[in-house]
């Protein structure tokens, strides 16, 4: 019997098909879950609801803005979107960008963004408050695959920014964004570190001046 003819397990790597991955896409069960199809493998999972989580997630998409905005950078985030290339890959990260002249690229109304018609995004970001290491494994593989540009991952529970710069289909860790040119990853850790005892409006502010200098 497949694993896919009973409850799919969530937050591992199972054996499935583009249909049966599709199948279980379409389940309302698994409506607000974020899933992964890749190598033949299909990943569920389930929504994380915790304050850590939901925190980091936001001063990270806020210090992305502001340091664009700033730098006069074009820029086109996404939050919780999905990528498909059909029949091989699906991804859902937690957070996208795109960056300077593909930061139009996407019209307004897509609701899936194929693969097979734009290109991936610039930058994605995982948080991870309980999928570290998959996020450091099988995911970076998987952006690699796509060729995605820049891949960060957020450990929320060590308030620590993994960034990795992928080019021919690998990649190398790096302190300064490539796409973000100018942008040191630790300025974000230390907003992260300061969200743990301020609120964001303090710590905005106090990137907004970082990144004025």
């Amino acid at each position: 019997m497949s694993q896919l003819q009973i409850k799919p397990i969530t937050d591992t790597w199972v054996p499935a098909t583009w249909e049966e991955y599709l199948q279980v896409t379409e389940d309302p069960a698994y409506e607000k879950a974020k899933v992964y199809y890749y190598n033949g493998r299909m990943r569920i999972e389930m929504a994380a609801l915790g304050n850590p989580h939901s925190r980091d997630h936001y001063i990270v998409i806020a210090g992305v803005a502001l340091f664009a905005s700033v730098k006069g950078i074009d820029i086109d985030g996404h939050d919780n979107c999905t990528y498909r290339k059909t029949g091989y890959t699906e991804i859902q990260p937690d957070i996208s960008f795109y960056f300077g002249d593909k930061a139009e690229i996407i019209p307004w109304d897509t609701t899936i963004i194929s693969l097979d018609d734009y290109p991936p995004p610039d930058l994605v970001i995982e948080v991870a408050y309980s999928s570290l290491a998959d996020d450091k494994g099988e995911k970076r593989l998987l952006y690699e695959s796509i060729g995605v540009r820049e891949y960060w991952i957020i450990d929320v529970q060590n308030a620590q920014i993994i960034a990795f710069m992928i080019e021919n289909q690998g990649s190398r860790r790096i302190e300064r964004s490539q796409v973000l040119s100018g942008l040191e990853i630790s300025l974000l850790e230390e907003a992260l570190r300061r969200s743990r005892q301020m609120n964001h409006g303090k710590v905005t502010s106090w990137l907004l001046s970082e990144f004025q200098k």
